[in-house]
């Protein structure tokens, strides 16, 4: 069945990809992604989504952020929030799922097919109201872990599951791309110093 008719719109839980994309040892391509997902069909519009520590002098996700800004992403970002726990630790807190479920709904009435690179459970109920819409879902993450970085519940919703580790040779970055790490301690909510894999 060809689906080169097919409307698609992609949405990247950038922390949770750049967990799932770590654990099983490649780096995303974005380039390669936006080119791979055009095979399946017309993409309409690509978001990704993260959050960033704002009192730091360098934020280790600008460099990422700005490249995906000028090649075909529309990046939706914001500040974490800081906030003391029980135990009077300071952590920062930076949960993108409402903005990324509100742009998914604005968007499902002009699409045919979303494609939701994620794992996180939260986001079952959004891929079942896209589907009331008449969208089908394809979720990517994978399970090829252990644990696997998908919950089953959003497995099991999903029109489609695609597994990042029978993807890496598509969507991939040779080794020889990446640039050298440099280990810093990370603070922070998820995907804090993501950009230190892509920049």
């Amino acid at each position: 069945m060809s689906r080169t008719g097919n409307k698609i719109a992609v949405f990247i839980d950038g922390a949770n990809l750049y967990s799932t994309t770590k654990t099983l040892g490649f780096d995303i391509d974005f380039k390669k992604l936006l080119t791979e997902i055009g095979n399946y069909g017309y993409l309409v519009r690509a978001y990704y989504y993260t959050a960033f520590i704002e009192d730091q002098e360098f934020t280790s996700i600008r460099p990422l952020i700005d490249w995906l800004d000028y090649n075909g992403y529309t990046v939706v970002s914001k500040p974490t929030k800081e906030y003391v726990d029980g135990s009077g630790r300071r952590k920062f807190k930076g949960n993108m799922d409402v903005e990324l479920t509100i742009d998914a709904l604005e968007i499902a009435s002009k699409v045919d097919q979303i494609y939701l690179f994620s794992g996180d459970g939260d986001f079952r109920p959004l891929v079942e109201a896209l589907q009331r819409q008449g969208c089908r879902v394809t979720v990517a993450s994978s399970v090829t872990t252990q644990p696997p970085m998908i919950s089953d519940d959003l497995r099991r919703q999903a029109d489609e599951f695609l597994d990042l580790a029978t993807m890496a040779q598509k969507i991939g970055r040779p080794s020889s791309d990446r640039p050298e790490r440099v280990e810093r301690p990370v603070r922070g909510a998820r995907g804090i110093g993501m950009a230190e894999d892509y920049s």
